[in-house]
């Protein structure tokens, strides 16, 4: 079995979308992952348009452990300030 067998058939289920009926702004990601994993970048971005903004972040925050640039927090700051941004946009869009 792959990764991406075994990820596809152990979804987590939302407990926000169970209790009400709506998706949350998390929705997504997981089939977002998923999407990338199998190369279906367009897909993934569809699924969960923060995707790409939140692995730069990952991979900068990583590597500013390792480095530790002058400005890295501050950079990191604002690009947690614009995931937010997209998570909530991309959000309002969907429910809309």
């Amino acid at each position: 079995m792959s990764l991406v067998s075994f990820l596809e058939e152990h979804l987590l289920s939302c407990r926000w979308k169970e209790a009400t009926g709506m998706e949350c702004p998390g929705c997504g990601f997981q089939s977002s992952v998923i999407a990338l994993l199998k190369g279906d970048f367009i897909e993934a971005f569809h699924l969960y348009p923060a995707i790409y903004s939140l692995l730069i972040l990952l991979v900068f925050f990583v590597v500013n452990l390792k480095f530790q640039f002058p400005k890295g927090n501050k950079i990191i700051q604002w690009m947690m300030i614009f995931n937010l941004v997209v998570i909530v946009i991309s959000y309002l869009i969907k429910v809309v």
